[in-house]
Protein backbone atom coordinates (compact mmCIF):
# COMPACT_ATOMS: atom_id res chain seq x y z
CA UNK A 1 0.00 0.00 0.00
CA UNK A 2 1.39 3.55 -0.84
CA UNK A 3 1.05 5.74 1.97
CA UNK A 4 0.20 9.66 1.16
CA UNK A 5 1.88 11.99 2.86
CA UNK A 6 0.97 13.73 6.48
CA UNK A 7 0.61 16.83 4.24
CA UNK A 8 -2.17 15.69 2.80
CA UNK A 9 -4.39 13.94 5.41
CA UNK A 10 -5.73 17.40 6.05
CA UNK A 11 -3.94 17.81 9.49
CA UNK A 12 -3.29 21.55 10.74
CA UNK A 13 -0.26 23.34 10.62
CA UNK A 14 1.11 22.70 14.03
CA UNK A 15 0.43 18.85 14.29
CA UNK A 16 2.28 18.78 10.95
CA UNK A 17 5.11 20.96 12.67
CA UNK A 18 6.15 18.59 15.33
CA UNK A 19 5.54 15.33 12.86
CA UNK A 20 8.28 16.76 11.24
CA UNK A 21 10.70 17.43 13.67
CA UNK A 22 10.11 14.12 15.51
CA UNK A 23 11.36 12.82 12.66
CA UNK A 24 8.06 10.52 10.77
CA UNK A 25 8.05 11.13 6.95
CA UNK A 26 5.34 8.76 6.13
CA UNK A 27 2.43 7.73 7.93
CA UNK A 28 1.52 4.22 8.62
CA UNK A 29 -0.93 2.31 7.25
CA UNK A 30 -3.62 2.53 9.86
CA UNK A 31 -2.84 6.16 10.25
CA UNK A 32 -2.99 6.64 6.67
CA UNK A 33 -6.88 5.37 6.56
CA UNK A 34 -7.95 6.60 10.05
CA UNK A 35 -6.89 9.94 10.04
CA UNK A 36 -8.72 10.99 7.11
CA UNK A 37 -12.14 9.77 8.29
CA UNK A 38 -11.77 10.82 12.05
CA UNK A 39 -10.84 14.78 10.30
CA UNK A 40 -14.75 14.38 8.59
CA UNK A 41 -16.41 13.49 11.88
CA UNK A 42 -16.81 10.34 11.40
CA UNK A 43 -17.28 7.66 13.88
CA UNK A 44 -15.07 4.26 12.62
CA UNK A 45 -13.55 1.35 13.85
CA UNK A 46 -9.71 0.67 13.66
CA UNK A 47 -8.76 -2.96 13.87
CA UNK A 48 -4.67 -2.75 14.23
CA UNK A 49 -1.87 -4.52 16.65
CA UNK A 50 -0.53 -2.87 19.17
CA UNK A 51 2.55 -1.23 17.59
CA UNK A 52 1.04 -0.20 13.95
CA UNK A 53 1.23 3.32 14.73
CA UNK A 54 -2.18 2.99 15.62
CA UNK A 55 -1.85 6.04 18.63
CA UNK A 56 -0.42 9.02 16.56
CA UNK A 57 -3.75 7.36 14.35
CA UNK A 58 -5.81 8.92 17.16
CA UNK A 59 -3.72 11.73 19.14
CA UNK A 60 -3.12 13.51 15.74
CA UNK A 61 -7.30 14.37 14.81
CA UNK A 62 -8.29 14.45 18.39
CA UNK A 63 -5.50 17.24 18.77
CA UNK A 64 -6.88 18.82 15.84
CA UNK A 65 -10.61 19.19 17.48
CA UNK A 66 -9.36 20.87 20.17
CA UNK A 67 -9.68 24.04 20.70
CA UNK A 68 -7.14 25.85 23.15
CA UNK A 69 -9.02 28.81 24.07
CA UNK A 70 -11.67 26.48 25.63
CA UNK A 71 -10.09 25.08 28.74
CA UNK A 72 -12.46 22.50 29.36
CA UNK A 73 -11.94 18.62 28.53
CA UNK A 74 -13.07 18.36 24.72
CA UNK A 75 -11.48 15.15 24.20
CA UNK A 76 -11.68 11.64 26.30
CA UNK A 77 -9.04 8.74 26.00
CA UNK A 78 -10.11 5.39 27.44
CA UNK A 79 -6.88 2.71 28.08
CA UNK A 80 -6.94 -0.48 29.83
CA UNK A 81 -3.85 0.17 31.93
CA UNK A 82 -2.02 3.10 34.07
CA UNK A 83 1.25 2.17 31.77
CA UNK A 84 -0.82 2.41 28.49
CA UNK A 85 -2.25 5.50 29.90
CA UNK A 86 0.70 6.93 30.57
CA UNK A 87 2.36 6.48 27.08
CA UNK A 88 -0.02 8.07 25.72
CA UNK A 89 -0.58 11.04 27.46
CA UNK A 90 3.34 10.72 26.67
CA UNK A 91 2.73 10.69 22.69
CA UNK A 92 0.24 13.26 23.12
CA UNK A 93 2.64 16.04 24.40
CA UNK A 94 5.37 14.76 22.21
CA UNK A 95 2.81 15.58 18.97
CA UNK A 96 0.98 18.26 20.47
CA UNK A 97 4.71 20.15 21.00
CA UNK A 98 3.43 22.79 18.65
CA UNK A 99 0.37 23.18 19.92
CA UNK A 100 1.00 26.48 22.59
CA UNK A 101 -0.81 26.17 26.31
CA UNK A 102 -1.91 22.56 25.77
CA UNK A 103 -2.71 20.33 28.67
CA UNK A 104 -3.28 17.03 28.97
CA UNK A 105 -3.76 15.12 32.14
CA UNK A 106 -3.75 11.26 32.65
CA UNK A 107 -5.58 9.54 35.59
CA UNK A 108 -5.48 6.22 36.63
CA UNK A 109 -6.31 4.16 39.87
CA UNK A 110 -3.06 3.30 42.16
CA UNK A 111 -2.08 7.12 42.10
CA UNK A 112 -3.41 9.90 44.16
CA UNK A 113 -6.73 11.12 43.49
CA UNK A 114 -6.04 14.27 45.33
CA UNK A 115 -3.69 15.24 42.63
CA UNK A 116 -5.46 14.33 40.06
CA UNK A 117 -8.49 16.48 41.29
CA UNK A 118 -6.22 19.51 40.89
CA UNK A 119 -4.83 18.79 37.81
CA UNK A 120 -8.39 18.35 36.53
CA UNK A 121 -9.60 21.48 37.91
CA UNK A 122 -6.95 23.74 36.24
CA UNK A 123 -8.70 22.85 33.30
CA UNK A 124 -7.67 20.06 30.94
CA UNK A 125 -8.35 19.97 26.99
CA UNK A 126 -7.71 16.23 26.77
CA UNK A 127 -8.02 13.55 29.82
CA UNK A 128 -6.47 10.09 28.83
CA UNK A 129 -7.01 7.70 31.91
CA UNK A 130 -8.60 3.63 32.61
CA UNK A 131 -12.36 3.19 32.65
CA UNK A 132 -12.42 2.97 36.72
CA UNK A 133 -10.65 5.68 37.50
CA UNK A 134 -12.44 7.61 34.83
CA UNK A 135 -15.71 6.65 36.14
CA UNK A 136 -14.90 7.63 39.49
CA UNK A 137 -13.76 11.01 38.38
CA UNK A 138 -17.45 11.53 36.75
CA UNK A 139 -19.29 10.33 39.71
CA UNK A 140 -17.53 12.98 41.70
CA UNK A 141 -18.51 15.55 39.22
CA UNK A 142 -14.31 16.33 38.94
CA UNK A 143 -14.46 17.24 35.44
CA UNK A 144 -17.82 18.46 33.59
CA UNK A 145 -18.79 16.09 30.74
CA UNK A 146 -20.38 18.58 28.62
CA UNK A 147 -17.75 19.27 26.09
CA UNK A 148 -16.11 16.65 25.03
CA UNK A 149 -16.09 16.09 21.55
CA UNK A 150 -14.42 13.33 20.90
CA UNK A 151 -14.29 10.02 22.77
CA UNK A 152 -11.08 7.12 21.74
CA UNK A 153 -11.21 3.46 22.96
CA UNK A 154 -7.82 2.02 22.52
CA UNK A 155 -7.66 -1.69 22.99
CA UNK A 156 -11.02 -2.23 23.13
CA UNK A 157 -10.91 -5.74 23.34
CA UNK A 158 -8.35 -5.58 26.59
CA UNK A 159 -10.86 -3.24 28.55
CA UNK A 160 -13.50 -6.03 27.98
CA UNK A 161 -11.17 -8.69 28.65
CA UNK A 162 -9.96 -7.01 32.04
CA UNK A 163 -13.38 -6.92 32.88
CA UNK A 164 -14.61 -3.03 32.51
CA UNK A 165 -17.63 -3.41 29.99
CA UNK A 166 -20.03 -1.71 33.19
CA UNK A 167 -17.82 1.01 33.56
CA UNK A 168 -17.42 1.53 30.20
CA UNK A 169 -20.94 1.04 29.27
CA UNK A 170 -21.80 3.57 32.18
CA UNK A 171 -19.43 6.21 30.95
CA UNK A 172 -20.03 6.32 27.69
CA UNK A 173 -23.86 6.56 28.66
CA UNK A 174 -22.84 9.66 30.95
CA UNK A 175 -21.47 11.57 27.98
CA UNK A 176 -22.82 13.95 25.19
CA UNK A 177 -24.51 11.96 22.41
CA UNK A 178 -23.25 14.18 19.98
CA UNK A 179 -19.65 13.31 20.41
CA UNK A 180 -17.72 11.00 17.80
CA UNK A 181 -16.49 7.86 18.73
CA UNK A 182 -13.26 6.08 17.72
CA UNK A 183 -12.84 1.88 18.38
CA UNK A 184 -9.35 0.92 17.92
CA UNK A 185 -8.83 -2.95 18.87
CA UNK A 186 -6.68 -5.69 18.08
CA UNK A 187 -9.47 -8.18 17.30
CA UNK A 188 -13.47 -7.64 16.72
CA UNK A 189 -15.18 -10.40 19.21
CA UNK A 190 -18.68 -9.99 20.20
CA UNK A 191 -18.17 -7.76 22.74
CA UNK A 192 -16.89 -5.41 21.01
CA UNK A 193 -19.09 -5.60 18.29
CA UNK A 194 -22.19 -5.21 20.88
CA UNK A 195 -20.05 -1.67 22.47
CA UNK A 196 -19.39 -0.10 18.77
CA UNK A 197 -23.46 -1.36 17.96
CA UNK A 198 -24.80 0.65 21.15
CA UNK A 199 -22.57 3.24 21.43
CA UNK A 200 -21.19 3.86 17.85
CA UNK A 201 -23.03 5.88 15.10
CA UNK A 202 -22.65 4.11 11.22
CA UNK A 203 -18.69 3.75 11.93
CA UNK A 204 -16.39 3.09 8.83
CA UNK A 205 -14.60 0.10 9.74
CA UNK A 206 -10.96 0.32 8.77
CA UNK A 207 -8.63 -2.62 8.89
CA UNK A 208 -5.14 -3.49 8.20
CA UNK A 209 -3.59 -6.70 7.97
CA UNK A 210 -1.06 -7.95 10.39
CA UNK A 211 2.24 -8.14 9.33
CA UNK A 212 5.40 -9.66 10.85
CA UNK A 213 7.06 -7.12 12.91
CA UNK A 214 10.44 -8.75 13.48
CA UNK A 215 12.39 -11.25 11.40
CA UNK A 216 13.41 -14.93 12.91
CA UNK A 217 17.00 -13.89 12.46
CA UNK A 218 17.55 -11.42 15.17
CA UNK A 219 18.62 -13.23 18.32
CA UNK A 220 16.53 -10.95 20.75
CA UNK A 221 17.96 -11.16 24.95
CA UNK A 222 18.04 -8.78 27.58
CA UNK A 223 20.10 -7.95 30.45
CA UNK A 224 18.57 -6.15 34.12
CA UNK A 225 21.32 -3.68 34.52
CA UNK A 226 21.10 -0.37 36.98
CA UNK A 227 21.52 3.16 35.10
CA UNK A 228 25.03 3.46 36.54
CA UNK A 229 25.87 0.06 35.21
CA UNK A 230 24.96 0.67 31.90
CA UNK A 231 28.02 1.61 30.21
CA UNK A 232 29.86 -1.04 32.17
CA UNK A 233 28.04 -3.38 30.63
CA UNK A 234 27.96 -2.17 26.81
CA UNK A 235 31.42 -1.82 26.89
CA UNK A 236 31.79 -5.88 28.35
CA UNK A 237 29.52 -6.51 25.87
CA UNK A 238 31.25 -4.89 23.04
CA UNK A 239 34.18 -6.53 24.06
CA UNK A 240 32.92 -10.58 24.26
CA UNK A 241 30.32 -9.45 20.54
CA UNK A 242 33.42 -7.45 18.96
CA UNK A 243 30.72 -6.39 16.09
CA UNK A 244 31.58 -4.43 13.33
CA UNK A 245 29.36 -2.18 13.45
CA UNK A 246 26.29 -1.54 16.61
CA UNK A 247 24.05 0.86 16.94
CA UNK A 248 23.25 2.03 20.58
CA UNK A 249 19.90 3.36 20.94
CA UNK A 250 19.01 6.04 23.64
CA UNK A 251 15.35 7.98 24.63
CA UNK A 252 17.27 11.44 25.11
CA UNK A 253 19.57 13.49 23.36
CA UNK A 254 21.64 14.02 27.15
CA UNK A 255 21.75 10.44 26.98
CA UNK A 256 23.05 9.73 23.81
CA UNK A 257 25.54 12.38 24.72
CA UNK A 258 26.76 11.07 28.10
CA UNK A 259 27.04 7.61 26.88
CA UNK A 260 29.47 8.47 23.69
CA UNK A 261 31.31 10.75 25.92
CA UNK A 262 31.88 7.49 28.05
CA UNK A 263 32.50 5.05 25.39
CA UNK A 264 35.18 7.59 23.68
CA UNK A 265 36.70 8.07 27.44
CA UNK A 266 37.35 4.25 27.39
CA UNK A 267 38.58 4.32 23.50
CA UNK A 268 35.90 2.87 21.48
CA UNK A 269 35.26 4.42 18.16
CA UNK A 270 32.21 6.00 18.88
CA UNK A 271 29.87 8.46 17.26
CA UNK A 272 26.39 10.16 17.84
CA UNK A 273 23.13 11.63 15.88
CA UNK A 274 20.61 13.13 17.47
CA UNK A 275 18.30 16.06 16.80
CA UNK A 276 21.09 18.76 17.46
CA UNK A 277 23.07 17.34 14.85
CA UNK A 278 23.41 19.40 11.65
CA UNK A 279 22.65 17.44 8.65
CA UNK A 280 26.21 18.12 7.21
CA UNK A 281 27.55 16.64 10.43
CA UNK A 282 25.17 13.47 10.31
CA UNK A 283 25.99 12.68 6.64
CA UNK A 284 29.80 13.08 7.84
CA UNK A 285 29.35 10.98 10.89
CA UNK A 286 26.99 7.70 8.71
CA UNK A 287 29.76 8.09 6.06
CA UNK A 288 32.38 7.34 8.75
CA UNK A 289 30.12 4.65 10.20
CA UNK A 290 29.32 2.55 6.90
CA UNK A 291 33.40 2.87 6.42
CA UNK A 292 33.65 1.13 9.86
CA UNK A 293 36.08 4.37 11.33
CA UNK A 294 33.18 4.52 13.98
CA UNK A 295 32.09 1.71 15.12
CA UNK A 296 29.47 2.27 17.68
CA UNK A 297 26.84 4.51 16.68
CA UNK A 298 24.84 6.09 19.26
CA UNK A 299 22.12 7.84 18.76
CA UNK A 300 17.79 8.37 19.06
CA UNK A 301 14.84 7.12 17.66
CA UNK A 302 14.12 10.15 15.31
CA UNK A 303 17.97 10.77 14.33
CA UNK A 304 18.28 6.85 13.31
CA UNK A 305 15.18 7.26 10.77
CA UNK A 306 16.82 6.56 7.53
CA UNK A 307 19.25 4.25 8.17
CA UNK A 308 19.72 1.41 5.88
CA UNK A 309 23.07 -0.23 6.33
CA UNK A 310 23.29 -3.72 6.17
CA UNK A 311 26.26 -4.79 7.89
CA UNK A 312 25.07 -3.65 11.34
CA UNK A 313 26.12 -6.70 13.78
CA UNK A 314 24.10 -5.74 16.75
CA UNK A 315 21.80 -3.29 18.72
CA UNK A 316 21.49 -2.44 21.68
CA UNK A 317 18.66 -0.78 23.78
CA UNK A 318 20.58 1.27 25.79
CA UNK A 319 16.96 2.92 27.10
CA UNK A 320 13.73 0.40 26.56
CA UNK A 321 11.95 2.42 23.96
CA UNK A 322 8.32 3.73 25.24
CA UNK A 323 6.62 2.41 22.17
CA UNK A 324 6.68 -1.20 20.81
CA UNK A 325 6.69 0.24 17.39
CA UNK A 326 9.76 1.57 18.30
CA UNK A 327 11.51 -1.55 19.55
CA UNK A 328 10.02 -3.17 16.25
CA UNK A 329 11.95 -0.34 14.13
CA UNK A 330 15.53 -0.56 16.53
CA UNK A 331 16.15 -3.98 15.70
CA UNK A 332 15.37 -3.94 12.55
CA UNK A 333 18.39 -2.30 11.49
CA UNK A 334 20.09 -5.68 12.37
CA UNK A 335 19.37 -9.02 10.30
CA UNK A 336 19.49 -7.66 6.98
CA UNK A 337 20.12 -8.84 3.77
CA UNK A 338 19.66 -12.87 4.88
CA UNK A 339 22.06 -11.71 7.58
CA UNK A 340 22.26 -12.78 11.17
CA UNK A 341 21.49 -10.29 13.92
CA UNK A 342 21.23 -9.53 17.42
CA UNK A 343 19.62 -7.41 19.36
CA UNK A 344 20.25 -6.71 23.53
CA UNK A 345 17.84 -4.40 25.57
CA UNK A 346 18.86 -2.94 28.82
CA UNK A 347 15.92 -3.38 31.31
CA UNK A 348 15.70 -2.55 35.20
CA UNK A 349 12.63 -1.84 37.87
CA UNK A 350 9.74 -0.55 35.48
CA UNK A 351 11.80 -1.63 32.69
CA UNK A 352 9.97 -4.81 32.83
CA UNK A 353 6.66 -3.74 32.38
CA UNK A 354 7.69 -2.03 28.45
CA UNK A 355 9.21 -4.98 28.06
CA UNK A 356 6.21 -7.27 28.63
CA UNK A 357 3.96 -5.29 26.88
CA UNK A 358 7.31 -5.75 23.36
CA UNK A 359 6.71 -9.15 23.70
CA UNK A 360 3.01 -9.26 23.20
CA UNK A 361 3.40 -6.85 20.53
CA UNK A 362 5.98 -9.09 18.44
CA UNK A 363 4.64 -12.35 19.69
CA UNK A 364 7.98 -13.41 21.07
CA UNK A 365 9.76 -14.08 23.88
CA UNK A 366 12.86 -12.13 24.88
CA UNK A 367 15.26 -14.31 27.22
CA UNK A 368 17.31 -12.76 29.62
CA UNK A 369 20.92 -13.31 29.94
CA UNK A 370 23.08 -13.08 32.85
CA UNK A 371 25.44 -10.13 33.38
CA UNK A 372 29.20 -10.85 31.82
CA UNK A 373 31.43 -11.01 34.39
CA UNK A 374 34.75 -9.39 34.48
CA UNK A 375 37.05 -12.92 33.89
CA UNK A 376 35.09 -13.90 31.12
CA UNK A 377 35.80 -10.17 28.95
CA UNK A 378 39.40 -10.86 29.97
CA UNK A 379 39.60 -14.23 28.94
CA UNK A 380 38.08 -13.17 25.57
CA UNK A 381 40.39 -10.57 25.11
CA UNK A 382 43.11 -12.75 26.11
CA UNK A 383 42.05 -15.34 23.56
CA UNK A 384 41.40 -12.08 20.71
CA UNK A 385 45.17 -11.01 21.72
CA UNK A 386 46.74 -14.78 21.63
CA UNK A 387 44.72 -15.43 17.86
CA UNK A 388 46.13 -11.84 17.05
CA UNK A 389 50.10 -13.15 17.62
CA UNK A 390 49.48 -16.32 16.27
CA UNK A 391 48.10 -14.74 12.80
CA UNK A 392 51.23 -12.73 12.26
CA UNK A 393 53.63 -14.83 13.29
CA UNK A 394 51.42 -17.44 10.91
CA UNK A 395 51.93 -14.72 7.86
CA UNK A 396 55.59 -14.12 8.60
CA UNK A 397 55.13 -10.39 8.83
CA UNK A 398 56.99 -9.58 12.00
CA UNK A 399 60.58 -8.77 10.14
CA UNK A 400 62.43 -5.66 10.84
CA UNK A 401 62.81 -6.27 14.98
CA UNK A 402 65.04 -8.14 15.27
CA UNK A 403 68.11 -6.06 16.36
CA UNK A 404 65.91 -4.65 19.49
CA UNK A 405 65.16 -8.36 20.35
CA UNK A 406 68.58 -9.34 19.94
CA UNK A 407 69.85 -6.78 22.48
CA UNK A 408 67.41 -7.76 25.06
CA UNK A 409 68.83 -11.60 24.55
CA UNK A 410 72.43 -10.34 24.84
CA UNK A 411 70.99 -8.45 28.36
CA UNK A 412 70.63 -11.66 29.71
CA UNK A 413 66.30 -11.51 29.06
CA UNK A 414 64.52 -14.98 27.92
CA UNK A 415 62.66 -15.13 24.76
CA UNK A 416 59.78 -15.91 27.34
CA UNK A 417 60.05 -12.64 29.65
CA UNK A 418 60.50 -10.41 26.21
CA UNK A 419 57.47 -12.00 24.50
CA UNK A 420 55.43 -11.90 28.21
CA UNK A 421 56.43 -7.99 28.23
CA UNK A 422 55.39 -7.45 24.76
CA UNK A 423 52.04 -8.89 25.31
CA UNK A 424 51.44 -7.05 28.39
CA UNK A 425 52.60 -3.40 26.54
CA UNK A 426 49.95 -4.52 23.78
CA UNK A 427 47.29 -5.48 25.91
CA UNK A 428 47.80 -1.95 28.08
CA UNK A 429 47.90 -0.33 24.99
CA UNK A 430 45.00 -2.10 23.17
CA UNK A 431 42.40 -3.02 26.22
CA UNK A 432 39.95 -1.37 28.43
CA UNK A 433 40.05 -1.88 32.49
CA UNK A 434 36.78 -3.32 33.68
CA UNK A 435 34.88 -2.03 36.62
CA UNK A 436 33.35 -4.02 39.05
CA UNK A 437 29.32 -3.56 39.77
CA UNK A 438 26.56 -4.27 41.63
CA UNK A 439 25.83 -6.59 38.99
CA UNK A 440 28.71 -8.76 39.97
CA UNK A 441 27.69 -9.39 42.96
CA UNK A 442 30.57 -7.77 44.60
CA UNK A 443 29.95 -3.94 43.68
CA UNK A 444 31.80 -1.72 45.65
CA UNK A 445 31.31 -2.19 49.38
CA UNK A 446 29.66 -5.55 49.21
CA UNK A 447 32.34 -7.20 51.11
CA UNK A 448 35.73 -9.24 50.52
CA UNK A 449 37.63 -8.82 47.67
CA UNK A 450 36.57 -5.18 47.34
CA UNK A 451 40.04 -3.50 47.47
CA UNK A 452 41.17 -5.54 44.07
CA UNK A 453 38.13 -3.58 42.31
CA UNK A 454 41.32 -1.74 41.04
CA UNK A 455 43.16 -4.99 40.27
CA UNK A 456 45.47 -4.67 36.93
CA UNK A 457 47.02 -0.95 36.55
CA UNK A 458 45.88 0.01 40.30
CA UNK A 459 48.00 1.32 42.96
CA UNK A 460 47.41 0.86 46.66
CA UNK A 461 45.99 4.40 48.73
CA UNK A 462 48.73 6.61 48.73
CA UNK A 463 50.69 8.51 51.17
CA UNK A 464 53.74 10.25 51.23
CA UNK A 465 55.45 7.09 52.80
CA UNK A 466 53.08 4.64 51.28
CA UNK A 467 53.07 3.14 54.64
CA UNK A 468 49.33 3.19 55.65
CA UNK A 469 45.79 2.79 53.92
CA UNK A 470 43.55 5.44 53.41
CA UNK A 471 41.15 4.22 56.24
CA UNK A 472 43.66 5.11 59.15
CA UNK A 473 44.40 8.54 58.36
CA UNK A 474 40.85 9.53 56.50
CA UNK A 475 37.20 8.37 56.86
CA UNK A 476 35.49 10.78 55.30
CA UNK A 477 33.75 10.07 51.62
CA UNK A 478 35.24 10.01 49.10
CA UNK A 479 34.96 10.91 45.45
CA UNK A 480 36.48 9.92 42.15
CA UNK A 481 37.60 12.16 39.53
CA UNK A 482 38.03 11.46 35.94
CA UNK A 483 41.38 12.54 34.18
CA UNK A 484 41.65 12.36 30.17
CA UNK A 485 45.33 10.94 30.59
CA UNK A 486 46.72 7.75 31.30
CA UNK A 487 48.99 5.25 30.59
CA UNK A 488 49.78 5.30 26.61
CA UNK A 489 50.14 9.44 27.44
CA UNK A 490 53.58 8.36 29.85
CA UNK A 491 51.61 8.99 33.26
CA UNK A 492 52.33 7.23 36.15
CA UNK A 493 50.98 7.01 39.96
CA UNK A 494 53.79 9.03 41.30
CA UNK A 495 53.23 11.86 38.68
CA UNK A 496 49.56 12.14 39.94
CA UNK A 497 50.53 11.60 43.79
CA UNK A 498 52.65 14.63 43.49
CA UNK A 499 50.22 16.91 41.72
CA UNK A 500 47.68 16.42 43.53
CA UNK A 501 49.47 17.36 47.03
CA UNK A 502 51.09 19.83 45.76
CA UNK A 503 49.29 21.59 43.21
CA UNK A 504 45.38 19.94 44.38
CA UNK A 505 45.38 21.20 47.37
CA UNK A 506 44.47 17.78 49.26
CA UNK A 507 45.84 17.36 52.57
CA UNK A 508 48.48 15.01 53.34
CA UNK A 509 47.27 11.10 53.40
CA UNK A 510 44.53 11.69 51.89
CA UNK A 511 44.40 10.77 48.55
CA UNK A 512 42.58 7.50 48.49
CA UNK A 513 43.35 4.88 44.88
CA UNK A 514 44.44 6.06 41.61
CA UNK A 515 43.21 3.76 38.92
CA UNK A 516 45.29 4.10 35.60
CA UNK A 517 43.78 3.05 32.44
CA UNK A 518 45.50 3.49 29.06
CA UNK A 519 43.76 6.89 28.04
CA UNK A 520 42.16 8.13 31.02
CA UNK A 521 42.86 7.88 34.81
CA UNK A 522 40.15 7.47 38.16
CA UNK A 523 41.50 9.48 41.60
CA UNK A 524 39.87 9.27 44.70
CA UNK A 525 39.85 12.13 46.58
CA UNK A 526 38.32 13.71 50.30
CA UNK A 527 34.70 14.69 48.74
CA UNK A 528 34.96 17.95 50.51
CA UNK A 529 37.74 18.53 48.35
CA UNK A 530 36.59 18.17 44.92
CA UNK A 531 35.43 21.49 44.23
CA UNK A 532 38.75 23.32 44.83
CA UNK A 533 40.79 20.66 43.68
CA UNK A 534 39.19 20.74 40.37
CA UNK A 535 39.86 24.63 40.47
CA UNK A 536 43.49 24.60 41.54
CA UNK A 537 44.45 21.90 38.69
CA UNK A 538 42.34 23.66 36.20
CA UNK A 539 45.02 24.87 34.13
CA UNK A 540 48.04 22.35 35.13
CA UNK A 541 49.87 20.25 33.04
CA UNK A 542 51.00 16.51 33.36
CA UNK A 543 53.95 15.58 31.92
CA UNK A 544 53.44 18.91 30.05
CA UNK A 545 50.15 17.91 28.46
CA UNK A 546 47.63 19.72 29.07
CA UNK A 547 44.02 17.60 31.02
CA UNK A 548 40.65 17.76 31.69
CA UNK A 549 39.37 16.96 35.23
CA UNK A 550 35.96 15.99 36.56
CA UNK A 551 34.11 14.47 38.62
CA UNK A 552 33.56 10.38 37.26
CA UNK A 553 29.63 9.73 35.95
CA UNK A 554 30.34 6.25 35.54
CA UNK A 555 30.53 4.62 38.96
Amino acid sequence: MNTPPFTELGLPAPLLQAIADLGYEQPSAIQALAIPVAMEGHDLVGLSQTGSGKTAAFVLPALAKIEINKRKPQVLILCPTRELAIQVCEEVHRLGAKLPKLHAVPVYGGAPIGRQFRALEDGAHLIVGTPGRLLDHLRRGSFNPAEIKMTILDEADRMLDMGFREEMEEMLALLPATRQTMFFSATMNRGVETLIKRFGKNPQMLQIERKALTVESVEQRYYEVRERSKVEVLCRLLDLEDPRLAIVFCNTKKAVDECTEALLARGYPADRLHGDVTQQMRERVLTRFREGKVEVLIATDVAARGIDIEEIDIVFNYDVPQDPEDYVHRIGRTGRAGRSGRAVTFVFGRDLYRLQNIERTIRQKITRHRVPSQEEVEDRRADALYDAVRDRLEAGSFQGHESQVERLLDQGHTATDIAGALFTLLREATGRENQSIAEDGNGPGNGPGNAHNFDRGDTRPHRPDNTQDRSSSYAGEMAKLFINLGKTHGINAKDLVGMFYREGQVPDGTLGHIKLFPRHTIVEVPEECVEKTMRALGKSKLRGKPFRINRDKQL
